[in-house]
Formats: C-alpha cells, structure tokens, sequence
C-alpha cells in the first residue's frame, strides 16, 4: 500500500476515533477497540488474523501496565487513609511559613501526587488553600494554582501515575529515565505555572472562598489514629523510585556482566519496586499505625475500583499501535516525519495536542499519540534517554489547553468557585504554561541523550 494511503487511513482512523467519542459518546475504550479493528481490515490484515492482533495489542501491554498501575493505587490509598499524605502537607506548610506557601502548596500537589489520583488530591488539599485565603484576605487563585500546578506536573510526568506509565509502556520506555527526566522537567513547569503565574493571575482575578463548598468536602474515613512521621512517608514514596532509578543508572555505568547490574535489574524493576514499597506501605502505615488486616485489606482492594477503566484504556491504546505497525502506518508515518524534519519530541507533542484539544481526556490523549508514535520509536534507532523524553514530551501536549470538554475544567471551577470565563484566565493557561515549559526542558534535554 501507498504511503499517502496509509496515511489517509490513519487520519481517518482518528477522526472516526473522536467522531465516535465526542459525537456519539461512545466510550473511550469500545471506539478506540473498534477504530482498531476498521483499520486492520482496511489496511489489509486478514479477517481470520484481526482478533489475534487485537489479542496480542492487548495483552502484551497489560502485562506490565496492569501489575504498575495497581501496585502504584494501592500505595497512593494507603497513603490517604492513613494521615500520610496530611502528614506530607501539615510539615511542609509549617517550614515554609505563610510568606512561602505557594511554593509548599506547590511542593505538596508535586508529592502527594505521584502516587494519588488529581481528583484526590485537589480534594485532600483544597481546605489548606481555603485556610490560606481567608487568612491573608489574598485571592484563592494565588494559593490553588500552585497546589493543581504541582498535582498537575506529578499526575503527567512521574510515574506511577497512570498516563506516563501508560505512554512509557507503549513506547518501550526505561521507567528510570522516564522518573529522572519527568522530574527535571516537572518541577520548572511546576515553579513556572504554579507559583509563578498564581502570583500573577491571583493580582489580577480575586476570588473569594466559595462558602458553600465546604460541607461538601468528604470527611476521611479513617480513624482518629496518630499520623505517621513525614521521613516515613517520604521515604515509602521515595523507595520505588530510588529503587527504579539505581537500576537504570548501574546499566548505564556499569558493564552489562557486572553481578550488580544482573542483581538490580530484578531489585530495581519496577514490579519489585512497587510490590516493596507496597508491603512497606501497608506495614508502616497500616498495620504499625493500629489497622486491622480486615482493614487493609479493605483498603487495598478498594483502590483497585478506579483504575480498571485506565488500565482497560491504556490495553485498547496497545492494540491500536499494534494494528498501526502490523498494516505498515508505521513506515508511513516515519516518512512522513521525515519529510517535515520534526524531532520525533516535537510531533509526539503536536499530534498529543491535537487530540487533547479535540476530545478532552489527557489520558485519551497520551494513550493515542502513544499509538502513534509507538510505530516511530519501534523503527528508529533512539536511545533510551531520547525515548523517555518522547514519553515526557506526549505528557505535555497532552497537558496543554485544557478546557470545557474536560473534567479537570469543571472540578477546579467547582472547587475554587470560578467562572467558565475564570478558568480559561486562570487554569487553561496554567495547564498551558506547565505542558510548554516540559516540552521546553525536555527539547534541551534530548540535544544531549
């Protein structure tokens, strides 16, 4: 088949895809399995062999998404329960001093969100901003745009959140470069559209402490029980991390024969990684703190219920890249990447943009320019560090120019009690802000990888 062909086939594979998504409202996962399954007809694979790829897509990136993503809940719910992450916020908010809280507020969503769902912690954290603007008389903007800055940065860029995990998995990404590099990008982004320009929107748009939200706020449901100490829940969040990250750096320092690295490559993978920090969660946090096994248990699985669907997503975006590299787009497209002479970190992000823009969901988005881009990485010869920095790239388009179609528009509007017209002032460019600044560390960063 023609490269102008393949090409038109995956154009219209997307435009099917957000016609069925934004137009009918069919869910994310059936329209991106049925987009996937047209295109191998289409593109030629045969009618007996169409449910075997499909399987195939399937299966081989659950294998590894689903263990990360579940592990990672469980930790981020334990840490809740717990007192962890109030712990994280009281001790941050009490060395920084009024005069800096943008910046601790920051520091917390950045923390607390790597392992938490944004939803969560918009929702733990948001009586702290409250409390900081009736205080100082200041507008809530200048607090809450640093706090959803930092939780914005963790839930796109660290693993293991669910999005870069997603993207780094579809592309073949090494998870330690993926940690190490979303973190020297993130935390610029964070400085730059949170403190930064929640200082300056906050000048210019004051908001008051919307009243009526606060008995909507869901009390916790863990028992008055003491907090665990902030070196505790720092280092349980930090070890899957370290872990990841000593892995990938024996592998880059040391000969590929040297016992050490054979040794990390089962300690610091990130399965081990997790389950560890897991077990150290639940003991640590759990049981040390007074809570039953019952309880834990009850913890454990009820992280699992909002995930299912992100893993599910995340499975039918592998599919959709499979199908991509087995009817041949994948050639197509590196041609065509050739021909405009992008950087493959420039079209990851332009082609995460668009469809960010068009349907709404980031993760919609990362797990689609990750279908994508997969077939490109597959067939260049990219080093590790340049992959990473791809996944980090898909993360930011996939960040910018949120607004009315998604859900993230609407919870920051509820809870800092904009307008629509407020939002778009304050939260699209912050969002805006956070993905170009990324994007702009991590084209520096990939002239030197």
């Amino acid at each position: 088949m023609s490269t102008t062909f393949l090409l038109l086939l995956t154009a219209g594979g997307i435009a099917t895809l957000l016609v069925l998504i934004m137009g009918l409202k069919m869910q994310a996962f059936v329209a991106l399995l049925l987009v996937s399954m047209g295109v191998a007809i289409i593109g030629g694979v045969p009618l007996p062999e169409v449910a075997g790829l499909i399987q195939e897509g399937m299966g081989s990136t659950l294998g590894y998404i689903a263990i990360v993503i579940g592990l990672g809940t469980m930790i981020g719910e334990i840490l809740q329960v717990s007192g962890g992450a109030q712990r994280i916020a009281n001790t941050l908010m009490r060395r920084a001093g009024e005069a800096k809280a943008p910046w601790a507020l920051s520091g917390i969503g950045l923390i607390v969100a790597i392992p938490v769902f944004f939803e969560v912690a918009l929702i733990l954290f948001i009586p702290l901003v409250y409390n900081l603007a009736k205080r100082t008389g200041k507008s809530l903007l200048c607090y809450g745009i640093p706090l959803v800055a930092g939780i914005a940065v963790a839930h796109a860029f660290i693993p293991p959140t669910p999005g870069p995990v997603a993207v780094a998995s579809l592309l073949g990404a090494d998870l330690g470069w993926v940690i190490f590099i979303g973190l020297i990008s993130g935390i610029p982004a964070a400085i730059v559209g949170g403190v930064l320009w929640g200082k300056f929107i906050g000048a210019r748009i004051h908001t008051e402490v919307p009243e009526h939200l606060m008995p909507e706020l869901p009390e916790s449901d863990a028992p008055e029980r003491p907090l665990p100490s902030f070196g505790l829940v720092i280092s349980i969040i930090l070890v899957p991390l370290v872990m990841i990250l000593l892995n990938t750096a024996a592998r880059v320092w040391l000969p590929e024969d040297n016992r050490f690295v054979e040794v990390m490559a089962f300690v610091g993978h990130p399965f081990t990684a997790l389950l560890t920090a897991s077990l150290l969660a639940f003991y640590f946090l759990g049981t040390r703190l007074g809570f039953s096994r019952a309880e834990i248990q009850r913890v454990a699985t009820r992280s699992m219920e909002p995930v299912g669907m992100i893993i599910l997503l995340t499975g039918a975006g592998g599919v959709f890249g499979r199908v991509l590299i087995t009817t041949g787009v994948g050639d197509a497209l590196v041609t065509a990447m050739t021909a405009t002479n992008l950087p493959v970190v420039i079209f990851a992000f332009l082609v995460a943009t668009v469809i960010r823009v068009s349907q709404g969901s980031a993760t919609v988005a990362m797990v689609t320019a990750a279908g994508l881009v997969a077939p490109i990485i597959q067939m260049g010869d990219y080093s590790a560090p340049l992959v990473a920095c791809v996944v980090i790239a898909t993360a930011c388009g996939a960040t910018v120019l949120s607004h009315v179609n998604d859900s993230g528009f609407w919870l920051v509007k509820q809870f800092m009690g904009l307008t629509e017209k407020q939002t778009l002032a304050s939260w699209t460019v912050m969002e805006t802000i956070v993905g170009v600044v990324g994007l702009i560390a991590v084209c520096i960063i990939s002239l030197f990888v």
